[in-house]
């Protein structure tokens, strides 16, 4: 863990809109808790481009968790994930491929045999909050078990390379991500005290590989503190 004394909150500033989030109502009863490989296969056989795009992120779909997305049921492998009307879709986008992801508004996706309905998109500007949060960031490949330090030390240095500073670092608990080439492990991870600029960016780069199956992407999380409280509920 990484930790400075509390700042001032930041003066609003306006958000470039190179990258945004495109949000789609849809219309799908369930999916499985584990939908990540499935869920990208069937977006990406209809937008082949975001593999090329370095920017561009399908998040996975969440129903309502405990933690605010910090926990998740731990037998992903056989849970559904049941989903009401105010289920929402999320792609990470360049701006320049707004209109053509806007393509998948009137499709419906197989998803390991489950028909989702794709609705229309809203544009949705990154949050400047100054905490973010990533459920998912795949560890090195054949480090399966990475512990929390090297973690830490590993994500500092990488956050450092993207100008980002470290003030307030989190990780979580573990995840394993089902993949035909081999199951993805990875860590949720939550930042704090970030300024504008730097909150912004993590959104606009992510963190690590995969985020075409929802890996290292950063949504604005309402605190550290939550994280905490449920951290100390665990014990």
């Amino acid at each position: 863990m990484f930790w400075e004394e509390d700042k001032g909150e930041n003066e609003p500033r306006t958000v470039p809109d190179g990258v945004v989030d495109l949000v789609y109502r849809i219309k799908c009863r369930c999916l499985p808790l584990d939908h990540a490989h499935s869920f990208s296969a069937a977006i990406l056989k209809h937008l082949p481009w975001m593999e090329e795009e370095e920017q561009a992120g399908i998040h996975l779909i969440h129903g309502a968790e405990s933690g605010n997305g910090w926990m998740r049921p731990a037998d992903a492998a056989n849970e559904l994930l049941h989903l009401s009307h105010r289920s929402r879709m999320t792609l990470r986008v360049p701006k320049h491929r707004i209109d053509e992801a806007r393509g998948l508004t009137g499709k419906t996706l197989d998803v390991s045999g489950h028909e989702l309905e794709v609705g229309s998109a809203s544009v949705k500007l990154f949050s400047t909050l100054p905490t973010q949060f990533a459920r998912y960031i795949v560890m090195p490949e054949g480090i399966g078990r990475e512990d929390e330090e090297a973690f830490t030390a590993r994500m500092a240095a990488e956050l450092a390379a993207l100008d980002i500073k470290v003030r307030k670092m989190l990780c979580g608990l573990t995840h394993r991500i089902h993949h035909p080439n081999g199951d993805l492990y990875t860590r949720s991870l939550m930042l704090a005290d970030l300024e504008v600029e730097e909150a912004v960016k993590l959104q606009q780069e992510g963190v690590g590989a995969h985020k075409n199956m929802g890996c290292g992407l950063f949504i604005p999380h309402k605190g550290i503190r939550a994280v905490h409280e449920v951290r100390a509920d665990k014990k």
